[in-house]
């Protein structure tokens, strides 16, 4: 009779090659998504995150053009940094998705983070309901009930995979303070890094400023995409409330193969 161990070495053999064949596919992709050969589309999937009949109206909302200023945003950054093509992502709404994306473990180890991850890929190719050609990146925004939730778990974006999961407000009021969140979770996808301080959501400076050159530094006018907020002070930010004030700086230009 085959011993404990062996099925457990056979089991995390097993692991190794799914997440070697995983890895190859995942960095194949990453390669043409960062080489701006081509337009780069990205899926937005509703998400009722909180089962509420207000959430559930305020999505049969949205249409397409609820995400234009995420496109109009992005054409205009890749203008001023020069890159040549005319629209460097296109955003389609995708049909909503009736069940809720894995939750991240809390405090877990790597191996727990790598099996979450895999599950997160699994649960999105399961709810990849899109009509039309396979997406490059697949953004999950799963809105809540302001009335309900004050505030919202964090948003994230994973290079492997090329997914997002966005948790967001079901309110037209805050629209396009939502779609901040989803361009800074796309680029992330892309493999830009966060550019401020997560024990206190203040902007790190310069890479995380929009002006970091501006005479007086404060206040800024601007927030860098990735830095997520305005700097009023070296200790005060505030959300943009659009991606209309926002811009991709230098440093996450240069994650995302826009500048050399």
């Amino acid at each position: 009779m085959a011993k404990p161990g062996f099925f457990r070495s056979v089991r995390i053999t097993l692991l190794l090659v799914v997440l070697f064949f995983v890895g190859m596919n995942t960095w194949l992709t990453q390669l043409r998504s960062t080489d701006w050969n081509d337009t780069l589309w990205m899926a937005v999937y509703p998400v009722n995150g909180d089962g509420s009949q207000i959430t559930r109206r305020y999505i049969e909302t949205l249409t397409p053009e609820s995400f234009d200023s995420i496109e109009t945003f992005l054409s205009d950054e890749a203008k001023r940094y020069q890159v040549d093509i005319g629209e460097p992502v296109t955003v389609r709404l995708a049909p909503a998705v009736n069940s809720l994306p894995p939750m991240p473990p809390e405090n877990g180890n790597t191996l727990e983070i790598m099996l979450w991850s895999l599950q997160l890929r699994y649960w999105a190719a399961r709810n990849d309901d899109f009509p039309g050609p396979e997406p490059d990146i697949r953004m999950y925004v799963v809105y809540h009930d302001p009335e309900q939730h004050k505030r919202l778990r964090h948003s994230l974006g994973l290079q492997k995979g090329m997914i997002g999961v966005v948790n967001a407000f079901a309110a037209r009021s805050v629209e396009q303070r939502n779609n901040v969140v989803i361009a800074h979770e796309f680029l992330h996808t892309l493999g830009a890094s966060d550019k401020y301080d997560a024990s206190s959501n203040q902007p790190i400076y310069p890479h995380g400023y929009a002006e970091p050159d501006r005479e007086p530094l404060y206040p800024q006018r601007r927030a860098e995409i990735m830095g997520g907020r305005i700097p009023l002070s070296d200790h005060q930010a505030v959300m943009p409330k659009s991606v209309a004030v926002s811009s991709i700086g230098n440093q996450t230009a240069m994650e995302i193969n826009w500048l050399n």
